[in-house]
């Protein structure tokens, strides 16, 4: 190895609530990880990375590994004879047992342990019953406290929905909520196409989505960041009727919305 030094890759990860949550951005997570690599004399090869993406849908069960950075780093570790991954905690790497064992798997068929800077004595090879009595209760708590906050604001989202507010989930075609908040407010250009779409159906009854999606292109009418219309924002557009009419649904809660109706 280069150095005679052990060769290490370093992974880390937030997603949109996560990083609010554990208090430790991806810059934040790279500082702990070269000064752990320093201390300890290790080669750091490259520090991976998946960032969440503000507005995309979180898959907080991780039934499957979709993280390209984290995927990218496995598919590596063979080809740069890496001994160990370095992370801040173990929940940046796995937060459901199924996604665990998947990556326990990979890393001891290419031989490499994980180093936590928050747990110095985890190897996912202990033997030990203590350690793996104290390594459970710290994923079981890992657990807990994410059910909880789950819980917490599943309550407030439906108590919110309750009273007709925006519970949260993709915003509308046809509106925006300032500054990153929960009003909906209307948005004028794409709430005159909403409500051009709803006329052109009303005319014509039966006419295909891709059809109308391109009335809607030769009339000049944009999709969201100025894209050209399509049969699948159509078919949105006309799945919200109730919504743009003023009626808010959030799971088996109906109410008046607390927004404008463009319809």
């Amino acid at each position: 190895m280069e150095n005679n030094k052990v060769n290490v890759f370093g992974y880390t990860r937030v997603s949109t609530e996560g990083q609010v949550k554990q208090g430790y951005s991806l810059a934040e997570q790279r500082e702990e990880i070269k000064k752990f690599c320093d201390s300890n004399g290790y080669n750091l090869l490259e520090i991976f990375k998946d960032e969440g993406i503000s507005g995309a849908k979180a898959n907080e069960d991780e039934m499957c590994i979709e993280r390209d950075g984290l995927l990218d780093m496995l598919a590596s570790l063979k080809e740069k004879e890496i001994q160990y991954v370095v992370v801040l905690s173990t929940n940046r790497l796995w937060r459901s047992d199924l996604v665990k064992v998947l990556l326990h798997r990979e890393l001891k068929k290419n031989h490499v342990d994980i180093k936590a800077i928050d747990r110095p004595n985890y190897t996912i090879y202990t033997q030990n019953p203590n350690e793996i009595f104290v390594n459970g209760m710290f994923e079981l708590l890992d657990v807990y406290e994410r059910l909880e906050i789950a819980l917490k604001l599943k309550r407030g989202r439906l108590q919110k929905a309750k009273s007709g507010g925006y519970a949260g989930g993709g915003i509308p075609f046809g509106y925006y909520c300032p500054n990153g908040g929960k009003k909906l407010c209307v948005n004028i250009q794409e709430a005159k196409a909403v409500q051009r779409v709803f006329q052109l159906k009303q005319l014509m009854p039966d006419i295909t989505l891709q059809k109308l999606s391109d009335y809607m292109n030769l009339e000049g009418y944009k999709g969201r960041k100025g894209n050209d219309f399509n049969p699948m924002l159509v078919k949105r557009i006309l799945d919200r009727e109730y919504f743009y009419k003023g009626i808010y649904c959030y799971g088996d809660i109906v109410s008046m919305g607390k927004y404008e109706p463009l319809l």
